[in-house]
């Protein structure tokens, strides 16, 4: 992709909207360019909101010498998108609409904003105890065949899903989004940077060691919190 001489991140969102939607009633450029973390392989994430767009849609092109990921609302569809994002307890238009740099329609972002604020703050719908004792049985089943694994590539995967399933359980019984991706360290570092850095140590160890050790203290820790592993009892749909 041409990037010399190609515009600043907030010059190419306003050319594009000009170009695209110069009669929408407000947008947003959001991401990694707003937060002051992008890469080489960063793109533009521009929200619109239109009240003529029936629907909403996801679209991805490139503009302006810019990868460009666009989400279009109209003025119900995003507060479906809210609704939705908060009960998987990954905020991800809250937190794009939240961090958004106003391109158009100040008067009708302003109280979107604040819409994505207050869902941010309030964080997402607390886990019941049954939740917490599925959560611990998948964790402890997961650990055990990690434990078990002799083969290196099975490892791998495995392990794969144990981090994704530690970083969960550590987020929501602390009433914290949790993310995927790249979003899952960001999360944990937002909760608790000293876990996040022990979280991340533990799995490069496997990783490049094969040794399993911190990896099954860090899952243990996590779970004495509440009642440590779980399987002998655990029953699910029974009646």
């Amino acid at each position: 992709m041409e990037i010399k001489n190609r515009p600043e991140p907030v010059n190419a969102a306003n050319l594009f909207i000009e170009k695209y939607f110069p009669n929408c009633d407000g947008a947003i450029l959001a991401g990694s360019v707003v937060r002051g973390d992008a890469t080489e392989t960063s793109d533009l994430d521009i929200v619109v909101f239109d009240q003529n767009i029936h629907s909403s849609y996801r679209e991805s092109l490139i503009e302006f010498g810019w990868p460009i990921e666009l989400f279009v609302h109209n003025f119900t569809s995003y507060k479906d998108f809210f609704e939705s994002d908060a009960k998987r307890a990954r905020p991800t238009l809250p937190r794009m609409v939240s961090e958004g740099v106003i391109l158009k329609g100040e008067n009708v972002i302003v109280p979107i904003q604040c819409e994505a604020d207050e869902i941010l703050a309030k964080g997402p719908e607390k886990w019941t105890q049954d939740t917490i004792n599925i959560k611990r049985y998948f964790l402890t089943d997961t650990l055990d065949d990690f434990i078990g694994c002799d083969n290196r590539a099975e490892g791998i995967f495995i392990v794969g899903t144990l981090a994704e399933l530690v970083s969960e359980f550590v987020l929501r019984t602390n009433n914290c989004w949790i993310g995927k991706s790249k979003w899952i360290v960001r999360s944990l570092k937002e909760f608790d940077e000293d876990f996040a850095s022990r979280y991340v140590k533990a799995f490069d160890t496997y990783y490049k060691k094969d040794d399993k050790k911190l990896v099954i203290n860090l899952v243990d820790e996590v779970l004495q919190h509440y009642g440590g592993r779980f399987f002998s009892g655990f029953s699910l749909g029974k009646k």
